[in-house]
């Protein structure tokens, strides 16, 4: 499955019903009393957020969405139903944009959030109130833009065919496709994962490149994932077989975080060392453990070395960020 994030739809609220207009034989008044009711208004156009929602994809094949109008006045000074609302499920952290303008006009981030992106229209008056009745006015009409941003305590990010996938398959039920080529990952990954008794979910991230930010290999759409989430686990493939040069890889991913902005390189950084089980992977462990100056933590996910540590001091950090 391709992987969505973004999508545009239109939405079009309810039509406001006409009002009535009807006269009650009088003997007061020449041609009858005016008794014509009031159309009901149009429906509202409502986006809500969903937990059991998980992606934009289903905007990719319905792209017009619209409310129910209000049905008209009639006689006896009767008013016109309202119409129903149509409510629209989204994903928790997604982004709603008003196509034209580009404004934002709500970022849903906790669950059974609502915005109304369409009024509905005012139904018409009818002549009851003594002037001539008037047709329902038009539902609001626009065109919105949707944008998805995971929400997620940790993100995993570093180069393709880091181990990222591997990591987040071992220690939680998510399964991400794993295989020895780059850019296997083509979507963010979820997976919940415990330790005495807390939960955190972890984001697999499909891999950077140099030039992410600028949008290579898709990397700035991914890393406006990465914005949501409070801690990153910056993994370096340090077995020398792929990339010779670890050290060099996470300056160049860390330059990406630092030319995309929005304040990632001012997220908590824990930083992974993997592969450990590859011969010769412990050189380069002891080589950029010197060179960073600061704590690293060398894991396999093939064999689970280190693993344990990892979980705890995350979930320590976590802790202290609460």
């Amino acid at each position: 499955m391709s992987f969505i994030d973004q999508a545009r739809i239109r939405v079009t609220a309810g039509r406001g019903g006409k009002g009535c207009a009807a006269f009650f034989p009088s003997r007061v008044f020449k041609h009858g009393k005016a008794c014509g009711g009031d159309g009901g208004d149009g429906g509202d156009l409502i986006i809500k957020s969903s937990r059991h929602i998980q992606t934009l994809l289903d905007f990719h094949y319905t792209r017009n969405f619209k409310a129910e109008g209000g049905t008209h006045g009639s006689s006896n000074n009767k008013t016109g139903r309202r119409g129903k609302d149509f409510t629209i499920l989204v994903p928790c952290g997604t982004i709603i944009k008003d196509s034209a303008t580009d404004l934002v006009m709500r970022d849903l981030v906790e669950e059974g959030e609502t915005v109304i992106v369409a009024r509905g229209g005012k139904g018409g008056r009818g002549n009851s109130r003594f002037k001539d009745a008037t047709p329902g006015e038009p539902g609001d009409e626009k065109e919105i833009t949707l944008e998805l941003k995971l929400i997620a305590d940790v993100g995993i990010i570093g180069y393709p065919n880091a181990g990222k996938s591997t990591l987040i398959s071992r220690i939680s039920r998510a399964r991400s496709k794993i295989a020895d080529y780059p850019f296997t990952t083509k979507r963010p990954f979820l997976g919940m994962v415990t330790h005495g008794g807390d939960v955190l979910t972890f984001a697999d991230m499909p891999g950077l490149i140099e030039g992410a930010h600028e949008g290579r290999g898709l990397g700035d759409r991914f890393l406006r994932h990465i914005e949501r989430t409070r801690i990153l686990l910056h993994m370096v493939d340090v077995s020398g077989f792929e990339r010779p040069d670890p050290s060099a890889d996470y300056e160049s991913i860390t330059n990406e975080l630092a030319r995309y902005g929005r304040g990632l390189t001012d997220k908590k950084r824990v930083i992974v060392l993997s592969k450990i089980d590859v011969p010769g992977a412990m050189d380069n462990v002891a080589k950029i453990r010197k060179k960073l100056g600061q704590d690293v933590y060398p894991i396999s996910a093939v064999t689970g070395e280190g693993i344990p540590d990892l979980i705890k001091h995350v979930f320590e950090i976590a802790g202290g960020l609460t």
